[in-house]
């Protein structure tokens, strides 16, 4: 069935994430504290359209060596603004974080928000990049310093499913 909301610029700006997908994790053993060790794991992402295409949600199932958990992220599309808000949960703690607000330029999205991070205040960034049909990206870096300097510490790398 055709979307009502195909022709709305920016609206199907996610299209490309719908379907399942095999994720290789990247993420800093430890966080803010000049790491450089990774941790590397895999795991299954499912991700589905809803409200007619103006939003989108996937689950994620992650492998951490301290515990195996379930995490989500519910996407929705603002109309009036063109913003894409993103917002994570997971079953350790099953509640929303704090919103990452951005959009699509040049067939990357790049997201920021507030959150906080052993206490402190911290800036989050999330950046998109739809590699080919089949690959995808997604990274996450945090500053603790207003966004001067960031530092990348959870990376994402897609393969599409096939099916």
């Amino acid at each position: 069935m055709p979307s009502l909301n195909a022709d709305i610029p920016g609206a199907n700006d996610f299209d490309f994430l719908i379907g399942d997908w095999s994720v290789v994790h990247r993420r800093l053993k430890r966080r803010l504290v000049g790491e450089t060790q990774w941790l590397e794991f895999t795991g299954p992402a499912s991700v589905r359209k809803i409200l007619d295409g103006l939003g989108n949600i996937d689950e994620y199932r992650i492998d951490l060596p301290e515990g195996a958990f379930t995490g989500a992220t519910l996407r929705l599309f603002n109309l009036a603004t063109r913003d894409w808000t993103i917002y994570w949960m997971d079953s350790r703690n099953p509640k929303l974080d704090p919103p990452m607000v951005g959009r699509f330029e040049d067939g990357r999205g790049i997201f920021f928000g507030d959150d906080s991070f052993d206490g402190k205040p911290i800036r989050v960034r999330f950046i998109w990049s739809p590699l080919t049909g089949t690959t995808c990206r997604w990274e996450q870096a945090f500053s603790a310093d207003g966004g001067k300097t960031w530092e990348t510490n959870w990376t994402m790398s897609f393969t599409r499913v096939p099916g």
